[in-house]
């Protein structure tokens, strides 16, 4: 009876010890880029508005970013607002100097581009813009022109899976870009571009070139 009871226990042993790395499931491919709808913005007057949240994981060492901050968005603005307009020539792309511009010539009406609270619109779940981003970026795009916008919500810096320790460091740049219907408050686009380099740069011209 006891050598019975200790081959059932070894059995179950055996079948609930932990399971080697070779069994566990690899981690899920992150979707798709969604290609950007330029066909139906075509003739269009759209506004790209300026990057406001840049991030990078603290094994990439490029706390710099953060310490030249209007310097990185300042360069990130330029990395679109070239890419876009020689990649989709189609589209009227209103930059962020041009916004800027606007709010300034229209104080108490319109709202600083750069302090909309724009990285709100990362998250998956959002589909309804809310107040007061909503008023805020439908009066912005009412005294440019248009109706749609391309916000650049958030670009974060990553190391790949699989590859922490390579030289010269790669990093994967994640773009969420999303396209807002002002007229009625809604989101009616939204991806996140990815790209790889050794370099902010080149890695963000990478997840451009994706859409």
């Amino acid at each position: 009876m006891r050598r019975a009871s200790f081959v059932v226990a070894l059995g179950i042993l055996v079948c609930c010890g932990p399971k080697k790395k070779s069994d566990q499931k690899p981690a899920p491919e992150p979707p798709p880029t969604a290609p950007l709808p330029t066909a139906g913005l075509a003739g269009q007057r759209v506004p790209l508005m300026p990057l406001a949240l840049v991030g990078a994981e603290d094994t990439l060492k490029w706390e710099w970013l953060n310490a030249e901050r209007r310097a990185t968005l300042d360069k990130c603005d330029s990395i679109l607002a070239t890419l876009l307009g020689a990649r989709a020539p189609e589209v009227t792309w209103v930059l962020p100097a041009e916004l800027r511009r606007t709010a300034r010539r229209a104080p108490g009406i319109a709202a600083d581009p750069d302090q909309m609270g724009t990285p709100f619109l990362r998250a998956t779940s959002v589909v309804e813009v809310p107040d007061p981003l909503r008023y805020q970026l439908r009066t912005l795009v009412g005294l440019v022109g248009g109706r749609f916008a391309l916000i650049p919500a958030g670009l974060v810096f990553r190391v790949p899976p699989g590859r922490p320790h390579t030289t010269p460091v790669v990093a994967t740049a994640e773009l969420s870009m999303v396209m807002i219907d002002t007229r009625v408050g809604r989101v009616g686009w939204r991806t996140i571009a990815r790209g790889e380099g050794e370099d902010p740069w080149t890695a963000l011209t990478r997840a451009v070139k994706a859409l």
